[in-house]
């Protein structure tokens, strides 16, 4: 033990000392190709540099056409073909400099995720991560009661898959707009998110996930998502058509000469799906040495040879499985089901409540959200379903769009929405079972007088 404490200090100062000795070297390359930008990486090798790059790309969204990875041995060497959203070359100054520092030393901290409520004060705001099982009307009543416990939402993200879902929440006091940092006050919140992710259904697996490491927002989700299993919880709430599943393919073989294990991913192209794959094969404790990625069209490529950290090849079958559900997993989390809703407009504490509890009454399930707040102007993103996760009626999204504002909340993908009436009336029926179920969560928190 003594050793072990000693050493890996150590270890970390030779790491620096190597990248200080050797320092990362990007050149952006905006001549060799006619339609995209090249993006040249060299550096002394570290584990997660592949993944610290490709985050800083996705962070200035640009998007990876090719790629092409190799770190094998001490040396790390990437080069990436990519375009802007546009499709246009990247004309991004600080391309270069933004992959540099990503990549200069410094110590990680990798914390376990512990299956509890947690709170992290930072300097802007107070992140809350949660996890647990999905079910309409829920992000209603979180909101619910951080609005009536005087917190304000800055910003979110929350994704659902496989009926689990996971949320990354930054707020701040009502009254001060500074972080909440108060210990009572943080018990209290805990305890009250806690009791409405438990529910009264499933409690052992309702529980949720936190962490008190600061981490990369999107990259948490999916640590909190595979930490809480949804890889492998495949029951009838899977929400992925048979057609969809069959356009993703994820294979895992053996290359036994070269001591590597080969997987390859085929699927429908959409922006971040690289990061999505890295992030789940870095956190899945896998390391790429090599690998080759195309998506210069509709459908992306993926191929990486990869090693387990301890430097070994997939050994067993069950790894093998579970690879490939991880994988699958980390692609579907991010795929948004029904409706995209846009809502821009004033900013003001409360307008989530207000908002998630109209999606509620009017039998709305939000399957994903992004919540942003640009000075006073609150940008949020909402994809909904019905709560059978069935397409939306035109005329449900016309009514809520008149409660809320026709002005402010717009509908994205049109051509989702269905006129058919099919199961009309029992969908009033639904609603209601969701309005009663979520007044009385609210009931029993001190949170309404009355949910009769």
């Amino acid at each position: 033990m003594d050793f072990w404490t000693s050493s890996l200090p150590l270890d970390d100062e030779f790491q620096k000392l190597v990248i200080r000795m050797n320092p990362p070297k990007v050149t952006v390359d905006n001549s060799s190709s006619r339609t995209t930008t090249l993006i040249k990486v060299d550096s002394a090798n570290k584990r997660g540099s592949l993944l610290e790059v490709v985050q800083v790309l996705t962070d200035m969204n640009l998007i990876v056409r090719r790629a092409y990875i190799s770190s094998d041995g001490e040396w790390f060497m990437d080069v990436f073909h990519v375009t802007d959203q546009n499709g246009k070359k990247c004309l991004q100054e600080d391309v270069a400099d933004r992959i540099q520092q990503s990549l200069g030393p410094r110590i990680r901290s990798f914390r376990s995720v512990r299956r509890s409520v947690g709170v992290q004060a930072a300097v802007e705001h107070t992140t809350i991560e949660l996890t647990g099982r999905d079910r309409p009307g829920l992000l209603s009543e979180v909101f619910a009661i951080l609005t009536d416990l005087k917190c304000n939402v800055v910003a979110a993200e929350v994704w659902t898959h496989n009926s689990r879902m996971a949320s990354v929440v930054y707020i701040t006091d009502d009254a001060t707009g500074l972080p909440i940092d108060n210990h009572d006050r943080l018990a209290k919140i805990k305890h009250l998110l806690l009791y409405v992710l438990r529910g009264d259904i499933d409690k052992k697996n309702a529980n949720t996930a936190v962490s008190f490491c600061s981490t990369h927002k999107e990259r948490r989700l999916h640590q909190l998502m595979y930490a809480d299993r949804d890889y492998d919880k495949y029951d009838g709430d899977y929400s992925c058509s048979t057609s969809d599943r069959n356009k993703l393919n994820v294979t895992v073989d053996d290359c036994i000469d070269k001591g590597y294990t080969v997987v390859n991913l085929r699927c429908p192209d959409r922006p971040k799906l690289l990061f999505d794959t890295i992030c789940t094969l870095t956190d899945m404790q896998y390391v790429v040495y090599h690998g080759t990625v195309s998506a210069e069209g509709s459908e992306a490529y993926q191929e990486y040879y990869i090693r387990h950290v301890d430097g070994y090849p997939i050994s067993s079958e069950a790894e093998r499985q579970r690879v490939i559900h991880c994988l699958e997993a980390a692609v579907r989390r991010r795929t948004s089901e029904g409706i995209k809703l846009e809502l821009c407009g004033e900013d003001r504490v409360g307008l989530l409540s207000d908002v998630t509890r109209i999606f509620r009454e009017n039998g709305l399930s939000v399957n994903r959200a992004e919540v942003t707040t640009r000075g006073s102007q609150a940008m949020n993103v909402f994809y909904v379903t019905d709560v059978s996760g069935n397409p939306v009626k035109s005329e449900t999204i016309e009514a809520v769009r008149k409660e809320i504002g026709s002005s402010i909340l717009r509908v994205k993908d049109d051509d989702m929405c269905t006129n058919s009436p099919s199961q009309g009336s029992g969908k009033f029926s639904l609603r209601d079972i969701v309005r009663s179920r979520s007044e009385k969560f609210l009931y029993n928190l001190g949170l309404m007088k009355s949910y009769s």
